[in-house]
């Protein structure tokens, strides 16, 4: 019987129990209520044992309830410092960490997927897992060739506890809501499960990692490993050595964190205009900073492509208009932009004024050359949404999220989320300039076009 079904009804026993443990902290929270204690001070003791609750429980279990964790842990900038202080520990061991298959497990599946012989691939195979996560775990080895190599083995039934996992999270998603202020977790926990069978697919995952590793080879920024095997349950790529972005957010130097901050948003935009594909899971534990070519700088290591978006044209052109427009004051262009897009229901009508100032803040990274990402910058933008008085509020319960802009719009916020904690000072309106379709102004883009032009001419002419 495989490790994860076997523990099948200890691992729903487990989640099962999170709601309950809910239900009496909100009686214990009437008790203090009672006592004389302010509401503000309850809400965020609940808050704090709420959340240690949880962790712990996903901390302990692999699947859906480690990937929801993992899915969760990049929003720990919104929340406020009081509460996220106690338990950023075990959000950012949640990006990085699970426990470990048996060594027999792991060569069971080895002999299944890689035949009786399989130790004639290795000069070297590592029992011991360098690294796991929530669907497999990896192995670092040494190729028959000679080249070090990373070897992914997926957890045999791990299907199975992702789907079962985050069944169960999605039934009591409104009860985990006020960890995150403002989100609404029951569409990421619904979209984390739709992804389910493709993050099982090492052949997709091979496809998509082998088509960045191809595009960035010879790029100076960012570093993908190369696919050297790839069968069912079992995926091998290069090694590449490196800082986890875990440690840098820990204790990297200000250089570090820039320069970290600035490669995670060149390779978000410019992944999806060189590939067609984004890479769909932001999380610190898939990247690496490690020396550039000449060891004077830093470039970025990407890992895991088990989860991409597919987007042949790049991310859509309106996303750009829309974020131009909003930084020109247009205010009736965006709205129609976004009624047209499905941003905005049929039957509802907004003020294109109210929708505008909505929108200013959080686009407030790409209105100045360089912009300081940190913790209270995100967790202004989530309490200003999450206040059930404000009018951001409000305006926000009435817009929607198109489905073709859900996984774009989960990957933008864990990236601008991994960039609050690395605190990294960041160039994103150079980033949106050189890779978003439709961000410059026209009349730029027309210049742009008329200097190609020039400089065609001017080299047909020095040819002939």
């Amino acid at each position: 019987m495989s490790d994860l079904p076997r523990k099948a009804v200890t691992r729903t026993a487990k989640l099962a129990a999170l709601p309950l443990g809910f239900a009496g902290r909100a009686t214990w929270g009437l008790g203090k209520r009672i006592g004389g204690k302010s509401a503000e001070i309850v809400a965020r003791e609940l808050q704090q044992r709420t959340a240690d609750q949880l962790f712990k429980v996903l901390g302990e279990l692999k699947g859906g309830a480690m990937k929801f964790g993992q899915a969760l842990s990049v929003f720990e900038s919104a929340l406020p410092e009081d509460i996220a202080g106690p338990y950023r520990a075990a959000l950012t061991k949640l990006q990085d960490a699970a426990p470990p298959m048996p060594t027999r497990t792991v060569h069971k599946v080895l002999t299944e997927r890689l035949g009786e012989e399989w130790r004639e691939l290795f000069l070297n195979f590592e029992d011991k897992p360098s690294a796991a996560a929530s669907i497999g775990q990896v192995h670092r080895a040494v190729w028959h060739d000679g080249r070090e190599v990373a070897v992914k083995v997926q957890y045999p039934g791990a299907g199975e506890a992702l789907l079962s996992d985050l069944t169960q999270l999605s039934r009591f998603a409104k009860l985990l809501g006020p960890l995150i202020p403002g989100m609404d977790l029951k569409p990421l926990i619904n979209e984390l499960r739709d992804r389910v069978s493709e993050e099982l697919d090492y052949g997709l995952e091979a496809q998509a990692q082998r088509e960045h590793a191809a595009e960035f080879a010879d790029d100076p920024d960012v570093l993908v490993p190369d696919v050297v095997h790839q069968s069912d349950q079992v995926l091998v790529t290069e090694w590449i050595d490196g800082i986890p972005l875990a440690e840098v957010i820990a204790d990297g130097t200000e250089d570090q964190r820039n320069r970290a901050g600035q490669l995670l948003a060149r390779f978000l935009f410019s992944g999806p205009a060189r590939t067609g594909l984004l890479h769909a899971d932001p999380h610190p534990g898939n990247f690496r900073l490690l020396p550039d070519d000449d060891g004077a700088g830093w470039r970025l290591g990407v890992l895991d492509f088990g989860t991409v978006d597919r987007l042949p044209g790049g991310l859509p052109q309106t996303i750009g208009d829309c974020l131009r427009m909003t930084l020109e004051g247009e205010a009736e262009t965006v709205y129609e932009l976004l009624c047209e897009e499905g941003f905005v229901k049929e039957e509802i009508e907004l003020d294109p004024d109210a929708v505008l100032e909505y929108l200013l803040p959080i686009i407030e990274p790409a209105e100045v050359e360089e912009f300081t990402f940190t913790r209270h910058w995100m967790r202004s933008q989530a309490a200003r949404i999450a206040d059930i008085r404000s009018p951001a509020h409000q305006l926000g319960k009435q817009l929607n999220l198109p489905p073709a802009y859900l996984l774009i719009h989960r990957v933008t916020l864990s990236t601008i989320g991994v960039l609050c904690q690395l605190n990294a000072t960041v160039r994103l309106r150079d980033e949106l300039e050189s890779w978003m379709p439709g961000f410059l102004p026209e009349y730029e883009e027309e210049a742009d076009s008329e200097n190609l032009e020039s400089t065609a001419s001017t080299v047909s002419a020095s040819e002939a």
